[in-house]
């Protein structure tokens, strides 16, 4: 493949952070009951300085999450404070000329929607629609929502594999979990395009390159259900790749510190699979856990090799948000797996940018890859 490419002019770069993730101090959702992040990357409070070092990185794009907790920390009971920091990190990236992607729902719940069921039960949709219409409506320059981060994954992992709160194995909730969602991101939808009918609205939707048809009917329901589903409710499709599967089993040659295989290929074949649906695409996370940063840059570079070769071949790719920016707390991992392409200090705090960051700034420079 070539070594040279050019990207659009107007392609997006840069990376993307979720809120319990990385800003510490939220102990009011579901999750720090179980797996408490602390102080996590004090982002809360260090959110200048971290945009500070993407853009010294070239970034021109960031995707973040609103923490649904700190802004309605009771049922009906909004926080201005809250709303106004959100205000106040939308505002620092648009002083550094970078595109907030506004990320509504990664994963955590408040607590009195816990209690009463979260996703399973039907209500919660409508609780969210008014979290939604509430934070849409007071956060004005934001351009690009991503209502739900990876309902397959949280689906899964909460309900099939019992691993995340609320720590069930029940493929009756599973499903019901599955279709709240998705009536949520519809109305949603209608709500953010009735307060502006120019903003642009996706969910970031992980989609796992399935080689051999005797995955078919996991790649239909993975892949293809949710959007199928949602096909007149989003302007685009946000894409989180990080996962290949052959049949019988992967061969695992390359794997990262969390012992995912890294097949850079399956990222082309995922794109081309999604050009069926006619809507842009933003790569809104594709990373790797590489503690020792050896394989980050050759990741970066082979991942957007085969976006170029999908662009070239008609797939309306339009950007690519590396995950992570920083390291950060890995869910039910903990801090040991390290995304970031800034290395993380979590006694002191201290950020170190990683060799693969500042190739990652040259590939952003050059609008293409230099070897």
């Amino acid at each position: 493949m070539q070594n040279n490419l050019k990207f659009p002019k107007d392609f997006l770069w840069g990376a993307a952070t979720s809120a319990y993730q990385v800003e510490g101090g939220i102990d009011n959702c579901d999750w720090a009951k179980i797996f408490p992040a602390g102080k996590a990357c004090d982002h809360y409070n260090r959110f200048e300085e971290d945009f500070d070092i993407a853009k010294s990185l070239g970034h021109n794009a960031h995707r973040f999450s609103i923490e649904w907790s700190r802004i309605e920390p009771e049922e009906g009971k909004f926080s201005e404070k809250e709303i106004e920091h959100y205000r106040e990190v939308i505002k620092a990236l648009r002083e550094r000329g970078i595109e907030p992607f506004v990320t509504l729902w990664h994963w955590t719940l408040p607590l009195w929607i816990r209690d009463i069921g979260g996703w399973e039960n039907k209500d919660t949709a409508e609780h969210f629609l008014k979290y939604v219409f509430r934070i849409t409506h007071a956060l004005e320059d934001v351009r690009f929502w991503i209502t739900l981060n990876e309902p397959e994954i949280y689906a899964s992992n909460s309900y099939l594999k019992g691993i995340w709160p609320p720590q069930k194995i029940n493929p009756i909730a599973y499903f019901k979990v599955i279709n709240n969602l998705i009536k949520a991101h519809k109305k949603s939808y209608k709500i953010i395009k009735a307060i502006n009918p120019d903003e642009h609205i996706g969910v970031a939707k992980n989609n796992i390159y399935f080689e051999g048809w005797q995955f078919f009917l996991i790649d239909w329901f993975w892949n293809k259900y949710f959007l199928n589903k949602i096909k007149d409710y989003h302007d685009f499709i946000g894409l989180n790749y990080y996962f290949h599967r052959r049949f019988p089993k992967n061969k695992n040659e390359i794997v990262s510190d969390m012992d995912w295989e890294i097949y850079p290929e399956g990222i082309y074949h995922v794109l081309k699979n999604l050009k069926k649906y006619s809507k842009p695409i933003y790569i809104t996370e594709n990373g790797l856990a590489d503690a020792k940063d050896e394989k980050r840059t050759i990741f970066i570079k082979e991942h957007l090799r085969w976006v170029h070769k999908a662009i070239e071949e008609g797939v309306d790719a339009k950007g690519y948000l590396h995950w992570s920016l920083l390291d950060n707390f890995e869910w039910d991992k903990g801090f040991w797996p390290r995304f970031g392409l800034v290395e993380m200090d979590y006694q002191t705090m201290e950020r170190k940018i990683r060799p693969s960051a500042l190739e990652y700034k040259k590939i952003i420079e050059n609008n293409g890859i230099i070897e």
